[in-house]
């Protein structure tokens, strides 16, 4: 490894980063000052704010958000709603809500805190909006099992980087997300090691997770967790989603089916035991399965997009088809 380049590298992106954001110095006057093209710098700049370098929080707020804020707050009894303007392109949707996330989670954290965590696109974006610091006593705890392929969406690799952050403990469930059966799921749980992070999840400070759903882009389609007729099984048994792998009907209650007996994860639950439950989801292909998620797990902090607040709001007013019987 060239640790000479790479130190050059960084030192690049942090002057550059430094001159655009604190001196305000235009592009072309960067290049200039630095010898490099306008392109390079571009291309510099762009990776400060993907990496995290360079965090930008917007202080003024919409009114259509805050409106809608207000409305989530007082129909679902939560504590703290923040919404964000839905994007042009709702690939961007994650990190946007990530970078929320992470924001909030900056000011939130403090010593001495227990952290449960879930995993996603969104929740892995946070990581770059969080600031690193040292706390005191904190320890962080996966919520649920690993991925048998390495990946940045790994819940225990998340975890772990998460704690990094802060100098933190961590705990994980070292096993596979889904069991080969509710046996040896059951014969797993009474591991002395997972044991622990069971019993530590029931203690919590705060818990963080998402809500997923069944389109091509979520996270347990691409990683296939499940074959495909495991999945359609769930949706013809009314799942419209999951919350830390557990699949969820529209009313917010566990599909009666095999899958949900094997999954080696935290029962949603028992998250409500937890002062303070953050669920950050976004997205109009969501709203079902997100409104599903805040029925069942009653969040005290929702984090979510403009569209998705809306369809949410107007979903929860119809009249559903179970009460129509």
């Amino acid at each position: 490894m060239n640790f000479i380049a790479d130190d050059r590298e960084l030192n690049l992106k942090t002057r550059v980063a430094w001159l655009y954001h604190m001196e305000g110095l235009t592009q072309e006057a960067i290049a200039e000052k630095l010898e490099i093209s306008r392109a390079r710098v571009l291309k510099i700049l762009a990776q400060c704010r993907q990496d995290g370098t360079v965090q930008i929080r917007v202080t003024s707020r919409l009114s259509s958000c805050v409106a809608l804020e207000r409305r989530l707050e007082e129909r679902f009894g939560i504590s703290q709603a923040c919404v964000i303007p839905t994007p042009n392109d709702e690939e961007q949707l994650p990190n946007l809500i990530g970078m929320m996330t992470g924001a909030y989670l900056s000011d939130a954290l403090r010593d001495g805190m227990t952290i449960g965590l879930g995993w996603g696109r969104t929740l892995q974006a946070s990581i770059n909006a969080i600031a690193p610091r040292p706390l005191r006593g904190l320890t962080v705890v996966s919520l649920l099992g690993a991925l048998t392929r390495a990946s940045g969406l790994n819940p225990s690799e998340f975890a772990w980087r998460f704690a990094d952050l802060f100098g933190a403990e961590s705990y994980m469930l070292s096993a596979p997300v889904f069991a080969p059966d509710e046996r040896i799921k059951k014969a797993l749980f009474q591991h002395s090691g997972i044991e622990e992070v069971l019993i530590r999840a029931r203690h919590l400070d705060m818990a963080i997770v998402g809500a997923g759903d069944f389109s091509p882009s979520a996270t347990i389609q691409r990683y296939g967790l499940l074959n495909k007729s495991e999945i359609d099984d769930l949706q013809q048994r009314g799942a419209v989603g999951d919350v830390l792998c557990h699949f969820i009907d529209r009313k917010g209650e566990l599909v009666d089916h095999p899958v949900n007996s094997r999954v080696m994860a935290v029962h949603p639950l028992e998250l409500r035991r937890a002062p303070k439950l953050v669920l950050a989801s976004g997205g109009w292909r969501k709203v079902t399965c997100i409104l599903a998620a805040i029925r069942l797990l009653h969040p005290t902090v929702f984090i979510t997009d403009e569209g998705a607040a809306e369809g949410i709001l107007a979903r929860a007013d119809e009249v559903p088809e179970w009460l129509k019987a």
